[in-house]
């Protein structure tokens, strides 16, 4: 029952023109309105407590309440709530700073900051194009992304997207931005080792490449997983193969870890430590600040920066934003950096990790869930109801939407992804609230496959 306040709330909400909105919906949404939280769970405005399955939207990884966040936060703001990064600094940034460049592979020793995650991905395409300027490379402007990737929502970021179905009716850079096919070993065919598809996959990047010229490519951008795309995961060996032709043909490698740095994968980063490559640059956002304040940033390599201080022209990279290494955010973020390692979070992920995905793969059972899969602290479980190879989108729709509604009523928030689940919990979780995650998500599918069984949806 909804009281008296959660109905104005869900009212004047309706102002507000929420992502991903399907406008012939507008104003008539009535959104579960979030009050608090604490932990790993988080409380509706009517009293309901429910385990918070996607630690917001991937990023609360600390987990919520954390009183000496609101603290560092608020002493931030009392001594300086703000600087411009123009021609001033602040204590908080530049130490930032120096922290990320300890953390991060190789020699990625140069932060620049952002706003969040899409301006992070948009800075370092930015960033590429400009150095290719630099080096009296124009034409070296092009990118290579892949299918089912999601890079943000700025113009550049969502260019080198490749999820499809959210590119209808918004333009995108289509002359510059190239895809390939995602390297998801669930695509692979059954009698297919892993390492010919690996091969197969990475010599697709080589023959596109060579298709648009080595001379006209700047920059290959990949997630370490395939995130938002539904937790997709490469063949062993993939991204290395991949950092190999870009290093052949003079071609940049972005590693977007906007998702899996920060502990997602039990490492501050996952390129080197899970992946095995040291890229020329790492975007990062979301578990910056677990989420507490808007962050972002993208590190990149000392070769890339004497590559430019080398040329007798002294350029300006003629990017920014107003709130580019904001102290207030910077603070938010050494403090979430700080509990990260006191409390040994990385370590605690790794050893609780395997526990989550063996959990989840229980769920296999069901007649609708035809794939559970993941690593680290994300995974995504799949349900198909079509039985065909060419899915009915209102379909795939019709079964996350319900299995959202009912695991709510029971205690526990999803993301339904069209027709999967992604779960992505704090990293503070434990087994037995991993237990009590899997136990509602196992009801809550169940019921959401009775519901469309009676709807002549689905049959057994």
């Amino acid at each position: 029952m909804r009281s008296k306040q959660t109905q104005s709330l869900q009212q004047l909400d309706n102002n507000f023109l929420h992502p991903w909105e399907s406008i012939d919906e507008l104003g008539s949404h009535t959104r579960t309105v979030m009050a608090s939280g604490s932990g790993v769970y988080v409380t509706d405005t009517d009293g309901n407590k429910l385990l918070d399955g996607p630690a917001g939207m991937w990023c609360v990884n600390i987990g919520h309440q954390r009183k000496e966040m609101a603290d560092a936060i608020a002493d931030q703001v009392m001594k300086l709530p703000y600087a411009s990064p123009w021609s001033l600094t602040n204590a908080p940034a530049a130490m930032l700073a120096e922290k990320l460049a300890s953390l991060a592979p190789g020699d990625l020793n140069h932060v620049f900051f952002t706003t969040g995650g899409s301006t992070a991905v948009d800075s370092a395409l930015r960033f590429t194009t400009f150095r290719n300027n630099v080096l009296g490379k124009p034409e070296k402007k092009h990118i290579i992304a892949r299918n089912n990737g999601y890079h943000g929502s700025t113009y550049l970021a969502a260019s080198a997207s490749g999820k499809s179905r959210d590119k209808n009716f918004l333009d995108m850079d289509t002359e510059r931005f190239h895809h390939i096919s995602d390297p998801s070993v669930f695509d692979k065919p059954e009698n297919m080792k892993d390492s010919s598809w690996c091969k197969q996959k990475v010599d697709e990047l080589e023959q596109k490449i060579l298709e648009i010229g080595a001379d006209k490519v700047a920059a290959f951008i990949a997630e370490p997983i395939l995130a938002s795309g539904g937790v997709l995961m490469a063949p062993d060996g993939y991204h290395a193969g991949c950092l190999a032709i870009c290093k052949k043909y003079d071609v940049l490698y972005i590693s977007d870890e906007v998702v899996t740095a920060f502990g997602r994968l039990g490492h501050f980063f996952a390129s080197e430590e899970v992946f095995n490559i040291q890229p020329d640059i790492i975007t990062c956002a979301k578990g910056i600040t677990s989420g507490y304040i808007p962050m972002g940033a993208f590190l990149v390599s000392d070769r890339l920066i004497e590559s430019i201080k080398q040329e007798e022209r002294s350029p300006y990279f003629s990017n920014g934003y107003t709130y580019s290494g904001h102290p207030v955010a910077c603070a938010a973020a050494l403090k979430n950096i700080e509990i990260m390692e006191r409390e040994n979070m990385m370590i605690h992920v790794r050893e609780i990790a395997p526990y989550f995905q063996s959990q989840l793969q229980t769920l296999i059972d069901i007649p609708i869930v035809t794939n559970v899969r993941g690593i680290g602290l994300m995974a995504a479980v799949e349900c198909d109801i079509t039985g065909e190879a060419k899915k009915s989108l209102e379909r795939d729709y019709a079964v996350g939407d319900r299995i959202d509604r009912h695991c709510q009523k029971l205690g526990l928030l999803v993301r339904p992804i069209i027709n999967m689940c992604v779960m992505s919990p704090p990293l503070i979780i434990n087994k037995e609230q991993i237990d009590d995650m899997v136990s509602i998500l196992r009801k809550g599918i169940e019921l959401a496959m009775a519901d469309l069984e009676r709807e002549g949806l689905w049959s057994a």
